[in-house]
């Protein structure tokens, strides 16, 4: 529980965290008396209903402080900062079990003709605009999965690389990612369980099935731990404004050299110039930014889609290092990479384009029209 101790000042530094037990402990260990703390009602949710929350009631509750007084939050942030990276997974978890059961059905489901007419009914796996949906969701999670994964191993290298400057430069990519991670995989995870859910058709709007189910789990891993619009922000006017770019642009750095990598193998040729071609306009919004940087409303009206812009670059790259470990091999999961990579770079990285042109349109629009007319 957070809470203010009487002597505390005024403000966040007079906020500390405390635990409160449902039994207060005696001097021996044992369990005493009951605690002064109930719960008020329960929160009826639009989903995750394994995971209830509560209104609680402190009536003279006793609670023990956690850590120094006046660092309460410090001490929340430092679980929010891993919740975050936590709940990023959450999305990405979503969109892979809506995604393998939208491909279990279209295997099954017989509707329409096939595309040259000849047979009837077919398999719906069979028809292009199913390919579509299954596809955005297959090429998302696979993309995100690797950029999670490769995540972990910087946090690896931030908490037990011998050199601290190496530890330093690990933790600060950490620290640019997790917004990213955050808003865009799960972003990406309600996309996909909507998408995955229309595969179903009617079937999808049927409990039985189970679809519905992750599109209203799915949702609110846009809103807590802090709302997808507040990753944004974060990005932008903290991680990115914080060191005047210089994490951003070692990040680019990683990349760009991955994609010469790739571009000299044929198998992963497109996908690296590709991505570099995005990357591009990554790095003109990233200046953009930079120097707008005094103007809080370009800020605020470019964060979403610079968040978004910055992830669909990020697992670009996964698909290039994904493509050139694929190159060279004739086995199914490795053809698979490789038509998911090719997709990818042709159907959903082509969203960067208008994303930059949003971005760097400003927010004139956005500010124009008055408060009492929206």
């Amino acid at each position: 529980m957070l809470a203010r101790l009487p002597d505390a000042p005024k403000g966040v530094k007079g906020i500390s965290l405390f635990l409160t037990p449902k039994f207060l402990v005696e001097e021996d260990g044992t369990p005493g008396a009951r605690n002064g703390i109930s719960v008020g009602s329960l929160e009826h949710k639009m989903g995750i209903h394994a995971q209830p929350t509560c209104v609680m009631n402190y009536d003279g509750g006793i609670g023990g402080l956690v850590g120094e007084p006046g660092r309460g939050l410090d001490a929340m942030l430092t679980m929010m900062k891993a919740e975050r990276l936590f709940v990023g997974v959450q999305g990405l978890g979503i969109a892979e079990i809506a995604n393998q059961k939208a491909a279990n059905y279209a295997h099954e489901r017989r509707q329409g003709r096939s595309a040259d007419g000849s047979r009837w009914p077919v398999p719906i796996i069979e028809h292009a605009d199913v390919r579509r949906m299954l596809l955005t969701g297959r090429s998302l999670a696979d993309a995100s999965r690797a950029l999670a994964v490769w995540t972990a191993m910087q946090m690896d290298v931030a908490a037990r690389h011998p050199d601290p400057a190496v530890r330093k430069e690990a933790d600060a990519l950490v620290a640019l990612l997790t917004p990213v991670i955050k808003a865009a995989f799960t972003d990406f995870g309600f996309e996909t369980a909507v998408a995955s859910q229309q595969v179903f058709g009617g079937h999808g709007y049927i409990r039985e099935w189970g679809m519905e189910q992750f599109v209203r789990d799915a949702r609110i891993t846009q809103i807590y731990e802090g709302t997808n619009g507040v990753q944004a922000m974060d990005l932008v006017g903290r991680k990115l404004l914080a060191d005047g770019g210089a994490a951003a642009g070692r990040f680019f750095s990683i990349i760009k050299q991955d994609l010469e990598i790739a571009a000299q193998v044929p198998e992963a040729e497109q996908i690296a110039r590709a991505t570099e071609q995005a990357l591009g306009r990554l790095e003109r919004t990233t200046s953009y930014l930079l120097a707008t940087r005094a103007d809080l409303a370009a800020a605020g009206a470019a964060a979403t889609d610079y968040l978004r812009l910055f992830a669909l670059v990020a697992c670009s790259w996964m698909w290039a290092r994904m493509a050139l470990k694929a190159a060279n091999s004739d086995a199914p999961l490795r053809r698979r990479k490789r038509a998911a990579a090719a997709f990818f770079v042709e159907r959903v990285l082509p969203q960067t384009l208008a994303l930059e042109l949003s971005i760097t349109n400003g927010p004139a629009t956005l500010m124009a029209i008055e408060g009492d007319l929206l």
